[in-house]
């Protein structure tokens, strides 16, 4: 069985894995440290049976990176890993398709439960969270639902313009050309229904954890 493990800190992905492999037997495990390492394992391994998010590493934004990927792969149940407690945050993620939302402080006993359980099909929550209120507020749902539209391209694309990087830079890291960043934003707008960037960035923003109270976005020329 092919497991995906998608979390910035090393520390905690080593633990995780021993988790899954105390929790399935012979399972191969593949890691990545960013959303964008990410989608390259999703492209080697189109085959994986379970997924293992991190929404706070590089990249994720939120839930976006969840949608995203719940859109591209449907039938890839995925698990969300993270230090936020608020049960609303939790509903939030399984609103969205998570399966199972697992705390960082969670037991390494409890963690093994719970992927067992996604793996039995079953929706897993910690304790005394309420695994049927899991609705999403109709302005959010219809972001998450233009966000799904987007190609991987596009989506790294946002991503990167939320981070605040202009044309040149992204077209750097992409190691494409400026008049490629420009066409995707183009489409990405469309997409998402706005007539600029900003209007783009602060579409993603509705997909945070957290309010963004600091929002700044730089226009390029």
């Amino acid at each position: 069985m092919k497991v995906l493990l998608a979390d910035d800190h090393p520390l905690f992905r080593d633990a995780l894995k021993r988790a899954i492999e105390f929790s399935i037997e012979q399972a191969e495990v593949f890691d990545a440290d960013s959303v964008a390492a990410l989608y390259a394992l999703l492209e080697q391994h189109s085959d994986a049976d379970l997924l293992l998010l991190d929404l706070h590493m590089p990249g994720a934004k939120g839930f976006s990176a969840l949608i995203h990927i719940r859109a591209a792969q449907p039938g890839l149940p995925v698990i969300v890993i993270s230090g936020n407690e608020d049960p609303a945050i939790m509903q939030r993620a399984i609103g969205h398709g998570a399966s199972a939302y697992i705390p960082k402080n969670t037991a390494p006993e409890t963690m093994s439960s719970a992927i067992r359980a996604v793996l039995d099909g079953e929706v897993w929550l910690p304790a005394g969270i309420d695994d049927k209120t899991t609705s999403i507020a109709q302005e959010e749902a219809e972001i998450a639902r233009r966000i799904k539209e987007l190609t991987p391209h596009q989506f790294r694309v946002l991503m990167m313009l939320a981070d605040g990087s202009l044309n040149k830079q992204i077209a750097y890291d992409l190691g494409v050309s400026e008049a490629t960043v420009k066409a995707h934003m183009t489409a990405i707008m469309k997409k998402l229904g706005v007539t600029n960037r900003t209007q783009a960035v602060v579409a993603a923003s509705r997909l945070q954890i957290e309010p963004n109270h600091h929002l700044i976005v730089v226009e390029d020329e």
